[in-house]
């Protein structure tokens, strides 16, 4: 296995141009990176070391040492498209702290029998697949929600019902 040179910086889907020299094909998970070894698709190793973890968008671009980009793309995963009463089940799904994608029509979230069976009981449909899943990054994170951190270092006091709240119905 060829060995690229270390990514230590990482620019924005747009905020780049011209050819990369690889790319890497990451899940939802596989993008949340701070100091990694990836396999790009053409085989290669890189190491990943960046002095903070984020999460890699689709379309971003890892900058190699010498110079050199490897374009990060999203890896199609199991999916399941939501259709009904959005703000209802978007509630819902936030509330659980569950990454979700919003479409103008849909939303979108990583297979979950659990969730699904919650979101048909609340009359949504329900249209498993195969997609990339690039959800909201929350008012805290920029491409993810990191469960109850709030970005300021302090500890909020916040009645949650996650699962069989009395608020639902």
């Amino acid at each position: 296995m060829t060995d690229l040179a270390p990514a230590r910086a990482v620019l924005p889907p747009g905020g780049w141009s011209g050819p990369a020299c690889d790319s890497v094909v990451l899940d939802y998970e596989g993008r949340f990176v701070r100091r990694k070894r990836l396999v790009t698709v053409s085989g290669a190793s890189v190491l990943v070391d960046l002095p903070q973890t984020v999460s890699l968008e689709d379309g971003a671009a890892l900058v190699l040492g010498d110079g050199g980009r490897v374009r990060v793309a999203a890896a199609a995963e199991a999916v399941v498209i939501v259709s009904g009463d959005l703000p209802r089940l978007a509630w819902h799904i936030g509330n659980r702290h569950t990454p979700c994608a919003i479409g103008a029509d849909h939303l979108m979230i990583r297979r979950d029998h659990v969730l699904e069976a919650m979101l048909v009981r609340l009359g949504a449909k329900l249209i498993p697949t195969e997609a990339p899943f690039t959800p909201e990054g929350g008012a805290y994170g920029h491409g993810r929600t990191l469960g109850h951190h709030h970005g300021d270092g302090g500890h909020h006091d916040h009645d949650h019902h996650h699962h069989g709240g009395a608020h639902e119905r």
